[in-house]
């Protein structure tokens, strides 16, 4: 993370780029508006503890001069009391006025990320609030500009500024310590590459101010946070399983009772409430025994699909099983990138398709969705998983999710504990069509040590036990990712989709 100082010569450190990998599921920064937020504060000078020890110290050598009668001892500790007495004299007001503001603008060259500064005055104490707009293209690793500003009074008022100590934190990378001339902290830019989708934190600041000669600092100053909420990406899906059955009224799948719409079913004798223009004259005259004896043509009814996506948002994963319990982990796409992927392709599919969705949250039972259709109702699912993420402490749900009579239900999970298998069974056992979903990235395991490679082992051993257990239930299992080793589609996801789509019969 730098700082540019336009008009200075370069000495500053370099901007970072923060790293991540190009088959990332990185988006456009999304919805939230993108125009600068500025807010204001003030922060109480303290005494810097240089200033107190050298006090202290003068004091003790002066002492110890006078009773030793040792002149040498007093010449130490004259200059360091005259320096603290300057110091003192040129203290600073009570508190110290700030501004802050934060802007995030996409990158202008797709490889670098970089953009031309724009000119900072260093003598007006107004914020720079440019103007920035997101990007408009959804791109897989999309880069993006987060630019942060503090602006102190200037050197012309009676508080003098040396120097402007800030602690930025970025994701996917430990905050960073850096000081600052004033003119520089007026623009702090950094190019982020957006690695993961859902709610994200761009750009923080946490700024301290030095007085002159660093003989006063301010107390620590929060400035406010960049926060962005980033679209997940989606991918065709050509091939849509559909439930066991099909009870809805009217949709674009034959279901299996009888109604108008759909595939033809049989010839049967004329009933009271049948339509006349269902009546089969050809086969009236081949099959009539006497006079007024009619037949009509019956068809199979058409219906739609309640589809309703669960996702288990307790844990995010990456690939990297050493940085499983870090707290900066490296970047890389995670479980919840996956997740979120799953849901809304699959969601936009059977919308368009004319289906219903739904959506429900293992984390949060209040942000439950009851499947509908429409785009309306797409965009507010859509938003609803694109704020999904881990929250607080790990819950167990008690009870299992009420879902639509006949719905096919998606679990997305990694499946590292019990609680989604065994909802999964519960419905299994109601009689809906389950289809779980891993979205457990594949494992990278060159960085562990032996006895966490043995940990890694228990850990597989258990989840291919849980899959085994889902699939003597009648439930399908489904790898999202589809990527081989060398990072390019290997198309099995598809493969997966065609072969859950083909009719079967209800179990």
């Amino acid at each position: 993370m730098t700082a540019e100082e336009p008009g200075r010569p370069p000495q500053a450190p370099a901007t970072p780029t923060t790293a991540a990998t190009p088959a990332a599921s990185a988006t456009e920064a999304a919805t939230a508006s993108t125009a600068a937020t500025a807010t204001t504060a003030s922060t109480p000078w303290d005494l810097s503890p240089a200033v107190v020890a050298a006090l202290v110290v003068a004091l003790v050598c002066l002492g110890a001069g006078f009773i030793a009668s040792r002149v040498e001892l007093a010449l130490v500790g004259v200059p360091l009391l005259i320096a603290a007495a300057y110091g003192w004299d040129r203290r600073p007001g009570d508190r110290i006025p700030l501004a802050f503001s934060a802007s995030v603008e996409p990158a202008r060259d797709g490889s670098t990320g970089r953009s031309p500064a724009a000119p900072a005055s260093s003598t007006s104490p107004s914020i720079p609030t440019t103007e920035t707009t997101a990007p408009t293209r959804t791109t897989q690793g999309a880069i993006v500009r987060a630019i942060g500003s503090v602006t102190t009074p200037t050197s012309t008022t009676p508080t003098r500024i040396d120097a402007v100590g800030v602690r930025i934190a970025l994701p996917n990378r430990a905050p960073l310590d850096t000081v600052l001339t004033p003119r520089a902290a007026t623009r702090i830019p950094a190019d982020i590459v957006v690695v993961h989708s859902g709610p994200q934190l761009l750009l923080q600041l946490t700024v301290r101010v030095i007085g002159a000669d660093a003989s006063f600092v301010g107390d620590t100053a929060p400035a406010p946070a960049l926060d962005r909420v980033v679209r997940p990406r989606v991918v065709p899906v050509r091939s849509l399983p559909l439930p066991a059955r099909l009870i809805g009224l009217t949709g674009p799948h034959p279901s299996a009772r009888p109604g108008d719409g759909g595939e033809f079913r049989d010839v049967d004798r004329f009933q009271p409430g049948d339509r006349l223009r269902r009546i089969d004259w050809k086969a009236t005259a081949r099959r009539a025994q006497s006079a007024g004896e009619l037949f009509v043509r019956r068809t199979m009814a058409t219906s739609d699909a309640a589809v309703q996506f669960v996702i288990d948002s307790r844990d995010d994963l990456t690939g990297r099983v050493a940085d499983w319990a870090a707290m900066h982990p490296l970047p890389g796409v995670s479980s919840q990138d996956l997740a979120r992927e799953a849901v809304v392709s699959l969601a936009g599919a059977y919308v368009a398709a004319g289906d219903r969705v739904g959506f429900d949250d293992l984390a949060d039972p209040a942000r439950a969705i009851p499947p509908r259709a429409g785009a309306r109702h797409l965009h507010r699912v859509t938003r609803a998983v694109e704020l999904t993420g881990p929250r607080g402490a790990v819950t167990e749900r008690v009870r299992a999710p009420i879902l639509a009579p006949g719905a096919l239900v998606y679990v997305m999970s990694t499946f590292l504990d019990e609680q989604p298998l065994r909802l999964a069974l519960v419905w299994r056992a109601a009689g809906h069509r389950v289809i779980a979903v891993d979205v457990l990235p594949g494992r990278l395991t060159r960085d562990l040590p032996p006895r966490e490679r043995l940990a890694l082992k228990v850990v597989e051993v258990e989840r291919a036990l849980r899959f085994r257990r889902l699939a003597a239930a009648g439930i399908d299992v489904l790898a999202w990712q589809d990527t081989d080793d060398d990072g390019a589609e290997s198309g099995t996801r598809d493969a997966r989709l065609r072969e859950l789509s083909r009719p079967r019969r209800s179990r």
